[in-house]
Order: C-alpha cells, then sequence, then structure tokens
C-alpha cells in the first residue's frame, strides 16, 4: 500500500514539474501577437477565405465522395501560441483512418516532424489538394477564432512539441499561421527541423505588417506556381 502512495506521489510530482516547465516555456510572447492592425488583416483575410472556402466545398465533397466515400473535412490537434493546443481544420486528403497508420510510413523529415514524399495514405484527389494548398482553406475558420494568423508559423502537432529542446519553444511566441517563411522558402521541399526552427526564429526577427503583407503576396505566387507542393 505505501508503495503505490509512494509511486503515486511521485507521479504527481513530476506532473507539476513538466506543468511548471511548459508554462515557463511558453510564457513567451511576440509583439507581432498585440498587433490590432495585424488582427485586423486576418479577420479581414479570413472572412475573404472562408467564403472562397464554402464556393471551394461543393466540387471538393463531390469529388471527395467519389475519389475516397467520407467526411470532407480533417482535424487535428495543434500547438499554437505558447504551446496553447488547439483544433485545426483541413480539407481530408488522407484515408480516414490516416493518423493510425503513420507508424507504417517512413518518415523521412529529420528532426521534430513528420513528411514522406509519397506518403500512400494521400488518396488521389488529396495530391491535388496539397500541391494546390487547397487542403489549408478550413483554417480560415482557425485564423477568424484568432487561434491562428495569416501569417506565422508552421503549426506542430502535439507530439512534436513533447520532443522539443528548450531553443524551440521560442518558435511558439507567434500564432501559428497558413503561411510563413517556410511557405514560400521551399514548403514541403524543407526536411530538416532545424531549418524550419530557423526560419521561424526569421520571421520573428523580420516581422512587420510590411513584411506580412509581403509574404501573403508571395505565397500567393508560390501556390499558383505550386512550387515545392506534394
Amino acid at each position: 500500500m505505501s508503495s503505490t502512495v509512494q509511486r503515486l506521489t511521485l507521479k504527481g510530482s513530476q506532473d507539476s514539474l513538466i506543468s511548471d516547465s511548459l508554462t515557463h516555456k511558453s510564457s513567451l510572447s511576440h509583439c507581432s501577437v498585440h498587433s490590432k492592425i495585424k488582427r485586423f488583416i486576418d479577420i479581414f483575410g479570413a472572412i475573404i477565405g472562408l467564403l472562397l472556402t464554402v464556393i471551394l466545398a461543393i466540387p471538393i465533397f463531390i469529388l471527395m465522395q467519389w475519389d475516397d466515400p467520407g467526411p470532407i473535412l480533417y482535424s487535428q490537434m495543434r500547438c499554437g501560441l505558447q504551446g496553447k493546443p488547439f483544433r485545426i481544420w483541413k480539407f481530408r486528403s488522407m484515408v480516414i483512418n490516416a493518423d493510425q497508420q503513420q507508424h507504417l510510413v517512413k518518415n523521412e523529415a529529420k528532426g521534430h516532424f513528420f513528411k514522406n514524399n509519397k506518403d500512400p495514405r494521400v488518396t488521389n484527389l488529396g495530391y491535388f489538394l496539397r500541391r494546390s494548398s487547397l487542403d489549408e482553406f478550413p483554417q480560415f475558420w482557425n485564423v477568424l477564432r484568432g487561434e491562428m494568423s495569416l501569417v506565422g508559423t508552421r503549426p506542430p502537432t502535439l507530439d512534436e512539441v513533447a520532443k522539443y529542446n528548450s531553443y524551440h519553444w521560442q518558435r511558439l511566441a507567434v500564432k501559428p499561421g497558413l503561411t510563413g517563411e517556410w511557405q514560400v522558402n521551399g514548403r514541403s521541399t524543407i526536411t530538416d527541423f532545424e531549418q524550419v526552427v530557423k526560419l521561424d526564429l526569421n520571421y520573428q526577427e523580420k516581422w512587420s505588417i510590411l513584411y506580412d503583407l509581403q509574404l501573403i503576396f508571395k505565397t500567393i505566387f508560390v501556390v499558383l506556381s505550386r512550387k515545392g507542393a506534394y
């Protein structure tokens, strides 16, 4: 009985230490988070984006039922500003039970994220949605809710963040974005997590409203040219 109590006490202490550590690590906040102009641009862009999303949803749903029947949307828990979890939304680009099959797919990325150039879980329609970035459009809802921004960092999964070193947490000092340095400087061709961190920190250093607008326009060009997407 005493050994059980000791284990429970030890576990409680460990959980408390982990919680305190995460609170300390996630206490950083970049100045862009408090910009009212940035937030106004996010809301304006999200409203336009959601109108386009509603229009796109009809043909995407029809094609999806022909290609791989199932729900049109896919959701997953991600970490946002200061590591706060939120549910991200996308048009489904993989088979329904893709998360349960991830362990069967080789990770071609280096570091704390997952990528595979020819992921067998991606559907035929999914490849098109990804190359055109149409799968990301439902995330305008996350932008409207304030969980994401039009421009920011790549939103990591909870499993990825659990493996972070102390300096990796700096990338969570801004809201995750629909686009960012990683989108205009390689997109899916970037397979080294440390390079992702470098790009995210570079964005924080360079940030301004004008720089956000530049990245948005560059993203439009990159998406239309389908450069670096798979």
